[in-house]
């Protein structure tokens, strides 16, 4: 059986911290809980480790993994009928990592000089996102912030998962393309020039092939520098065109054109909106707010200026669905489902479950695309290489049928 960790909060209020083996998560929980302690916390052993290197690389004080954790064991606590300001003092001594601690004990502080929780959150100087704080505070008007935080800890628990299948899925070919990059640069800076001479002494006309390829490594081999400092400046310039919305709006449409990488985008950005809408709409937040922080969740500014135009004519009365497909940038699936929940009553849960859909449909095109890349990439160095190979060889065998 696999081995977990676990935290718990003992009756007298003392922290437990220690292994146990299980079939699965929710038996430690479980077990945990008939000894009479409150669990915050079972992971298995294999996965507690990259907590603790994204603490060390994380600038904020806490990262999007430990945030998660977080909004989950003060949900778990608050359950437990815990006071919110005991359930922080608890949680406080949990970080490994001084900084998450001093965030949680300023949260705590703010709630027991008697401010709400979310007002501490809107405190923490950008720790927690706008779309966090407004869940906050829409479960304390609601009176069940304990539900809310549950609902809260699966959304940035699914966000992450979803950015980390991309990221994921994207490491193998980034590798092979800097491998192939730093081969192809050291075959031509070190390996071709050293041909050079022994062609010069031939006399003779060299192949076109020949020619190009020993003028690119000449290139490549004095102006390195050059070449390198314009790959950061365009860098650079291409982060500062990003950057400025009046300048990014062209490369946005141009993006969501692009054949595979369109689509993909729309999907992952529709994902993203939806889960985000339904699950501030499931905690009570007015259709109109949830619109207004649901859009920040968005990087693409196309898709951006549809979902403000789609807020517009909400106000108007016009439904969800006709609303967001005024733009035609949205997927036909997902306005057709948003339609049937709002024809249902069920709009929030609607929302999730297109979320769900969209989310599935990119892991599944990502990987499809990814298989598809990998051999791609193989088979251009393999071209780029054997041309390389034949400008050098190709000279050796003329002056060989010379010589014959």
């Amino acid at each position: 059986m696999p081995l977990f960790r676990f935290k718990a909060v003992a009756p007298t209020g003392e922290t437990l911290i220690g292994e146990m083996e299980a079939s699965s998560r929710d038996e430690v929980v479980m077990r945990l809980q008939d000894a009479g302690n409150v669990p915050i916390e079972a992971r298995e052993a294999s996965s507690a480790g990259g907590m603790a290197l994204g603490s060390l690389i994380s600038r904020s004080p806490m990262n999007d993994v430990q945030i998660a954790m977080f909004t989950q064991q003060l949900g778990t606590l608050l359950s437990a009928g815990q006071p919110l300001d005991r359930a922080l003092q608890m949680l406080s001594e949990q970080p490994d990592s001084e900084a998450g601690q001093r965030l949680i004990e300023r949260i705590r502080d703010v709630v027991r000089g008697g401010g709400s929780l979310s007002s501490a959150l809107e405190q923490q100087h950008g720790v927690f996102s706008r779309l966090y704080i407004n869940m906050v505070r829409a479960g304390e008007v609601s009176g069940s912030l304990n539900d809310t935080l549950k609902r809260l800890a699966e959304y940035l628990e699914r966000t992450r998962q979803l950015k980390s299948k991309v990221i994921n899925a994207l490491v193998y070919p980034a590798m092979l393309v800097g491998m192939v990059i730093f081969a192809l640069i050291t075959l031509m800076i070190y390996v071709v020039p050293k041909f050079e001479p022994i062609f010069e002494a031939m006399g003779d006309d060299l192949p076109f092939i020949t020619v190009f390829v020993l003028f690119i490594a000449g290139i490549l081999e004095k102006f390195w520098w050059l070449i390198g400092i314009s790959a950061v400046g365009g860098t650079l310039w291409i982060r500062g065109q990003f950057a400025n919305s009046e300048t990014r709006v062209p490369w946005d449409i141009r993006l969501l054109k692009l054949r595979f990488i369109g689509p993909l985008i729309t999907k992952i950005e529709t994902a993203r909106l939806a889960r985000t809408l339904g699950t501030l709409v499931r905690n009570g937040v007015p259709l109109l707010t949830a619109l207004s922080i649901s859009r920040n969740v968005l990087s693409n500014t196309t898709l951006i200026k549809a979902v403000d135009e789609g807020a517009n004519l909400v106000k108007t009365g016009g439904g969800l669905a006709y609303s967001l497909g005024v733009s035609k940038v949205f997927p036909k699936l997902a306005l057709q489902m948003i339609a049937v929940g709002e024809e249902a009553g069920d709009l929030d849960g609607m929302l999730i479950r297109t979320a769900d859909t969209f989310d599935d449909d990119v892991s599944h095109t990502t990987e499809r695309l990814l298989s598809a890349l990998v051999p791609a990439i193989t088979a251009i160095m393999a071209v780029v290489v054997g041309m390389i190979m034949i400008a050098i060889i190709l000279p050796i065998l003329n002056m060989s049928d010379l010589i014959q």
